[in-house]
């Protein structure tokens, strides 16, 4: 269907006859190139609701018994035309079990069917991203030492060729007394495919407080620095403007945790990821210069941020999730927000002037928007929405206008995901199938949608 063998026909003949489980013990040890195997997708047309547009079809992923997740809403996990993805086997919705030995990196081949190989199967790789030009995909590892991590940059060409160590750090940071450990689970590449960005923990294990930072790697140089230090930047959820002018392509949009609360390991203490006035969003330079700030949250009663957000495809705004007033008798609203970054004159966050906000969600009665993704023109957004226990998946469309709420809203379906288990639901880069995590079934698992649109929003 549009282009790729997407029909229930298709996927009962071609999963109907896979059984058993994915790895044999021959395949835990290193590869040279990628284990691969059949499609395990199975058609799911019971999770669609009765009234559904018969346009939409819904797979699940995987059926082993092994908990599998999607990366995350924002990863740069896919590769440009749309037409194959990276996924973590033996995971949390938020996280891999990376030291687990079921860990796996996993890539799933649309064109092909859904056929599944395990790319990278190192324990301690964090942090995939797929290379602009679609070619790598790019990821750290993690070695626990004495003090810190040894902490490597990989990449390897998507047919599991050419695995490459591109940088090595088996000490304190070049230029500092900090070990380096806890690295982050999302990476973020830059549109022009030279540098990538990761964060990590800088603490010893007894300091307490010790700071987080941002490190920057120069691919072509092999070279790294750190752009951003503190305590604040715990969950620092970094993305690289994927816009193409060689300007904004330097930009990252970075989350700031103020009065976060954590161990010595570095590890957040339960109900303590946030404090007084909470979190903001800020955007850098890759050089650390040009601080800037998002228009939003930083005011308990009004509104404050959730902690998700994203560019708005390769535009240069960001859409970031907020949770507003409290109406009588109601949850507080969930809204989306756009906004354009502006200096900072100290992390005001609603309350920065001579900036332009646009509330999204305005057109939604009662908006629960939780986690979300766009394509990569910015022209479609795909959401959940956490309402009375369940989480709902909604998509909508941008207007043609700067100041026009999203519009076109339709209801795809109830992921049947418990709390935990969020479905972080995201776009193909051509806007044309959907992602979500569940465990309706009793095992985390993956889901795909396709039919959201028949056409995509930019040439392949």
């Amino acid at each position: 269907m549009h282009g790729y063998p997407f029909n229930r026909r298709y996927f009962l003949q071609t999963t109907s006859l896979v059984a058993g489980a994915f790895f044999s013990q021959g395949c835990v040890g290193k590869l040279s190139k990628p284990t691969r195997r059949r499609s395990e997708m199975i058609p799911r047309p019971d999770l669609l609701p009765d009234n559904a547009d018969p346009r939409l079809q819904v797979f699940q992923l995987t059926t082993e018994s092994i908990p599998c997740a999607h990366v995350y809403m924002e990863a740069q996990i896919f590769t440009p035309d749309s037409k194959r993805f990276i996924y973590r086997r033996s995971a949390a919705a938020h996280d891999g079990y990376r030291h687990n030995p079921d860990y796996r990196l996993m890539l799933c081949d649309l064109e092909n069917g859904g056929e599944m190989s395990a790319l990278v199967h190192e324990p301690g790789a964090a942090g995939p991203s797929i290379s602009p030009d679609g070619q790598f995909l790019y990821y750290f590892v993690g070695k626990p030492k004495r003090k810190g991590e040894r902490i490597s940059l990989k990449r390897v060409r998507l047919d599991g060729s050419e695995r490459e160590t591109l940088h090595v750090i088996d000490g304190p940071l070049p230029g500092t007394n900090y070990y380096l450990s806890n690295l982050y689970p999302l990476s973020t590449i830059s549109s022009d495919g030279k540098r990538i960005s990761i964060s990590c923990f800088l603490g010893d294990g007894q300091t307490e407080n010790a700071p987080f930072g941002l490190l920057v790697y120069d691919i072509e140089k092999a070279d790294v620095r750190m752009i951003l230090e503190g305590p604040s930047w715990y969950n620092i959820h970094p993305q690289y403007c994927r816009s193409l002018e060689p300007d904004a392509s330097h930009d990252l949009l970075v989350q700031e945790n103020h009065g976060v609360v954590y161990n010595a390991a570095g590890e957040h203490l339960p109900g303590k990821l946030v404090g007084g006035n909470g979190a903001d969003i800020h955007v850098i330079r890759d050089d650390g210069m040009d601080f800037r700030t998002l228009p939003c949250g930083r005011d308990p009663e009004l509104e404050t941020c959730q902690g998700h957000q994203c560019w708005r495809g390769r535009e240069t705004t960001a859409v970031v999730g907020t949770e507003g007033i409290k109406p009588e008798g109601k949850e507080r609203r969930m809204e989306l927000i756009e906004g354009c970054p502006v200096p900072d004159w100290g992390h005001l966050g609603i309350h920065t002037l001579d900036t332009w906000r646009n509330d999204l969600s305005r057109s939604f009665p009662d908006p629960r928007f939780c986690h979300f993704g766009t394509d990569i023109a910015g022209k479609r957004i795909m959401s959940d929405a956490r309402t009375q226990g369940h989480w709902l998946l909604y998509t909508a469309e941008w207007g043609p206008g700067r100041w026009d709420a999203l519009q076109n809203w339709r209801f795809l379906l109830d992921a049947r995901a418990s709390g935990d288990a969020h479905p972080h639901p995201f776009l193909s880069p051509d806007g044309r199938t959907g992602f979500f995590n569940s465990d309706e079934s009793g095992i985390l698992r993956p889901y795909m949608i396709t039919g959201l649109w028949s056409e995509p929003t930019h040439p392949v």
